[in-house]
């Protein structure tokens, strides 16, 4: 099994600002990694996802801050000497060559006195095939793999330099969402094994929720949250955290004391804030309940049903038209037949409230 000769170190973001023009696509940003830890870079495009990850490759440089890896200052450090992997979302890799010669193409081109010996690079190379489970593939060319195994042969490139810290820019973004889940089950495993510092660029929620120690959620060029997934998830710190990661539902109310008046009916809520007056609450759509009957909720007038496994999903319109509420209900959850038209009262079970700006 291959474990190679990685160094676990800590990795410390201290300030760090870029700007391109008139455009800032990073504004102070502070971040720090412990040892070994798969960390996630999230958000949707133009938040600085990708810029962050091309100043640690040092593909870029930032306009002012400080970028530390096991106390080094890797911003003084050219990107051939910074011992950083990286693997791209298009492979990138020599239609010339075999797997096993682009997996070892970054040991090929070092200087010689720091290249290892044909033997020492081949048993590497095979042990890598063996991690990334393409052992017979080694004499292949890149047009004879699937996209999947293609983007396992870049990892293994990555992993064949031993480095510090490994970056990954959307690397399954390419592939079908089947060939995505499974490689994402892999790179876990991998990640596992090999236990190197990985940041993970992606603006898919699930494959961060799935993949990450802790997941660092950024809008804007700023961080908006740093959590792990389950922290994210169901504590949100922002609005934007709240709508960005999985389906939500949001209403506009009032809150007084700890209630909050939502087309007529007040509910309980949770806040990380003291908020008083106008607010946006948030509630995904299994923290939503039917109303039994009597019970005050928020109407809605039910204008699809689908129904999927043991769940079903109802997709509704306020009455007050103040927009669309979707639900998700184990089947059997309500007393009677539900059907389109039909107007129904909600209640949840969970809001969760931010004051409205």
């Amino acid at each position: 099994m291959y474990v190679g000769k990685i160094t676990r170190m800590s990795l410390s973001i201290v300030d760090i600002s870029k700007s391109f023009g008139d455009f800032p696509a990073l504004h102070d940003v502070s971040l720090d990694g412990t040892e070994g830890e798969f960390l996630a870079l999230l958000g949707p495009s133009g938040s600085g996802k990708t810029t962050l990850l091309r100043i640690l490759a040092g593909l870029d440089y930032p306009d002012r801050g400080q970028l530390l890896f096991g106390g080094e200052d890797l911003l003084n450090q050219p990107a051939r000497e910074r011992r950083v992997g990286m693997v791209f979302q298009h492979y990138a890799l020599f239609r010339h060559m075999t797997v096993a010669e682009n997996i070892a193409f970054g040991l090929t081109v070092r200087p010689w006195r720091q290249r290892p010996k044909p033997a020492v690079i081949k048993e590497r190379v095979n042990e890598l095939l063996n991690l990334v489970q393409l052992p017979d593939l080694g004499n292949r060319y890149p047009n004879q793999l699937s996209g999947g195994q293609r983007q396992r042969v870049a990892l293994a490139r990555a992993l064949a330099i031993e480095p510090r810290l490994l970056l990954l820019d959307e690397p399954f973004g390419a592939l079908d969402a089947k060939v995505r889940k499974e490689l994402r089950r892999w790179l876990r495993h991998v990640h596992d094994q090999t236990d190197v510092t990985t940041v993970f660029v992606t603006h898919d929620q699930e494959e961060a929720l799935d993949l990450a120690d802790r997941v660092v959620v950024l809008n804007q060029g700023r961080i908006e949250q740093i959590g792990t997934p389950e922290q994210v998830y169901t504590a949100p710190a922002t609005a934007f955290v709240y709508e960005f990661l999985g389906n939500t539902n949001r209403f506009e109310g009032d809150v007084t004391g700890d209630r909050i008046l939502i087309d007529g009916s007040a509910f309980g809520f949770v806040s990380s804030e003291n908020v008083s007056g106008p607010a946006l609450a948030y509630a995904r759509p299994h923290d939503l309940t039917i109303c039994a009957d009597g019970e005050t909720g928020i109407p809605v007038q039910i204008t699809g049903l689908f129904v999927a496994g043991p769940s079903v999903r109802l997709e509704t319109r306020r009455i007050s038209g103040q927009g669309i509420v979707e639900i998700e209900l184990p089947r059997g959850a309500t007393a009677h037949s539900l059907a389109r038209g039909e107007t129904i009262r909600l209640k949840p079970k969970q809001l969760r409230v931010f004051p409205r700006a």
